[in-house]
């Protein structure tokens, strides 16, 4: 992570960037779900992250939670594996604040790769569309500096 991005500025201090990171990945866990139901890491993952903005999980557990996650989609479709990658980066937040834009661009890939032969860049925008619609105002400008910032690194997902 860039120092000077954001993302690092901020830390543990900006609560909605968590929250917002597990929202971005419970979007997309449906691609998961129907291909592996029986399989709750990803899922378990998103409840870890929610619970450790409020106290109630440790770093180390998050830690722990996100490899489970990226695991979990080893061997799966693509679509099912980029949303349990997505949940991974997501409940890495509690550990580096800067994985926020990793759950966001993996959850856009997953939508790309899900949709219909030739749809996936609409997919890809419109999930990119939801995911500014859920930006609360207090970390808007945060995030949408860092996208600019590391959109490269992030597969240019967010930008068309």
């Amino acid at each position: 992570m860039n120092a000077s991005s954001p993302a690092a500025r901020c830390g543990r201090s900006c609560g909605s960037t968590p929250i917002w990171a597990a929202d971005c990945a419970q979007h997309v866990l449906r691609f998961f779900d129907e291909c592996r139901p029986d399989d709750d890491r990803p899922r378990r993952a998103i409840a870890l992250v929610r619970a450790w903005t409020r106290g109630e999980a440790t770093m180390r557990e998050c830690h722990n939670a996100a490899f489970a996650s990226n695991a979990a989609g080893r061997d799966a479709p693509p679509a099912a594996r980029l949303a349990a990658l997505s949940a991974g980066q997501a409940v890495a937040v509690a550990h580096v604040a800067a994985h926020e834009l990793g759950a966001a661009a993996y959850a856009i890939r997953a939508a790309r790769e899900a949709a219909p032969s030739g749809q996936g860049d609409a997919a890809a925008r419109a999930e990119r569309k939801w995911q500014w619609d859920q930006l609360p105002d207090e970390i808007r400008d945060l995030v949408l500096d860092d996208q600019k910032l590391r959109n490269a690194l992030c597969w240019d997902v967010f930008v068309d």
